[in-house]
């Protein structure tokens, strides 16, 4: 099973994690955090399990998304930016297809450019940057492709806002994670997919600096069995899934500890991306 639009495989294994044997397949969760209050655009997306209503400044630049969700377990606000020529009608016949379960086939239609977990009753808040064109608005949650989704456009802004400097950049790459493994509570940090492939960031809290090392060599050997005993807390996303060239950022508002950074996404003969060295340890700190 390749990692797809499905919210719900990627939870599994993530809980999975947490509180029994590990899954095969897996992908974001929870947000580690948001954007703290930056002077810039409000993008808003309201997510439900059959609706997603766009609101807010619809101009290109810099933009703080703010995703809520109501009656849904495991929404994720997702921004797909279409190509140009491309149709929302196109988008929407693609996504009934069975070429959807692997995300990097959607890059003969445009690009994955925002991932943000939206958990019921909490406001998940981003930044990024768009630009002029067509997008798509999701709710990637359930199997298969997403159930819930809507076009909008943003326009050329004649003064794009630009996105604070942040504090620290990592990026993934194929196949690795690239930047400082030692992060601070309270810097906003980028996340950035430099890679070819989609990529995304999860993170798993361990018990200790041991512990980490276990978890890491676990993944990356595929010998997962007992690795739940190792985890300290609920994993969470830094970031979900990402086209190449997109990128996010958020303030980290994750308690201090060490952490194993992984991405979970699958090449087309099915290896995760784990064992292909994509994980490491990071640690947060005050």
């Amino acid at each position: 099973m390749s990692p797809s639009w499905s919210r719900l495989a990627p939870h599994r294994r993530a809980a999975a994690l947490a509180t029994s044997a590990l899954c095969v397949a897996a992908a974001s969760l929870i947000g580690v955090g948001s954007a703290q209050a930056a002077p810039l655009p409000t993008l808003t997306l309201a997510l439900t399990k059959t609706s997603v209503t766009i609101g807010g400044t619809l101009q290109s630049g810099a933009v703080n998304v703010v995703a809520t969700a109501t009656g849904t377990k495991e929404a994720a606000a997702v921004l797909f930016q279409l190509k140009p020529g491309v149709t929302p009608d196109e988008f929407a016949s693609f996504i009934k297809t069975p070429k959807v379960k692997d995300l990097n086939n959607t890059s003969k239609l445009g690009s994955i450019v925002f991932d943000e977990e939206a958990t019921p009753g909490q406001t998940a808040e981003a930044q990024t940057v768009l630009q002029p064109g067509t997008y798509m608005a999701l709710n990637g949650e359930g199997e298969g492709g997403p159930k819930a989704f809507t076009s909008f456009t943003v326009t050329a802004s004649p003064a794009p806002a630009v996105l604070p400097t942040p504090g620290a950049t990592i990026r993934s790459i194929d196949f690795a994670f690239r930047g400082p493994s030692v992060l601070h509570v309270g810097e906003i940090v980028r996340f950035e997919n430099e890679g070819f492939l989609v990529h995304m960031d999860v993170v798993f809290p361990a018990k200790s600096k041991k512990a980490a090392a276990k978890i890491l060599n676990g993944l990356l050997t595929g010998k997962e069995k007992g690795l739940e005993k190792l985890v300290s807390g609920s994993p969470f996303s830094f970031a979900g899934p990402l086209s190449s060239g997109a990128y996010q950022q958020e303030t980290i508002t994750a308690k201090p500890g060490w952490y194993v950074q992984a991405c979970f996404m699958q090449t087309q003969d099915g290896r995760v991306h784990t064992r292909l060295g994509m994980e490491r340890i990071i640690k947060i700190v005050k």
